[in-house]
């Protein structure tokens, strides 16, 4: 997987390609982290995202969950596949999806 960082101010956008799994997602969660204390709006692009594994979904809710006390977690350009997953694991519920 492949993450691209861009940071405007206190908004960060991370575009990732490939597949979120077991052995990339530690790779999202340590980026997330290092951005956390500048950020007060997160965006997660998943325009190029194949694949996401419960892996991924567990750093997505971490970072939720830290995001919820600062500012805004938005997930953007999910394909058909990614956000059936959110729609099973009733990720869509509590996620804002754009």
């Amino acid at each position: 997987m492949t993450i691209n960082k861009t940071q405007n101010g206190d908004e960060v956008i991370f575009a990732l390609e490939g597949k979120l799994d077991t052995t990339t997602a530690p790779d999202l969660d340590a980026a997330l982290k290092e951005s956390f204390s500048g950020a007060k709006k997160m965006i997660l692009d998943f325009a190029n995202l194949q694949f996401i594994s419960s892996a991924g979904l567990r750093v997505i809710l971490n970072a939720q969950k830290v995001m919820n006390e600062k500012g805004d977690l938005v997930i953007k350009n999910s394909g058909p596949q990614i956000l059936e997953v959110f729609e099973i694991t009733g990720f869509s519920d509590f996620l804002k999806i754009e």
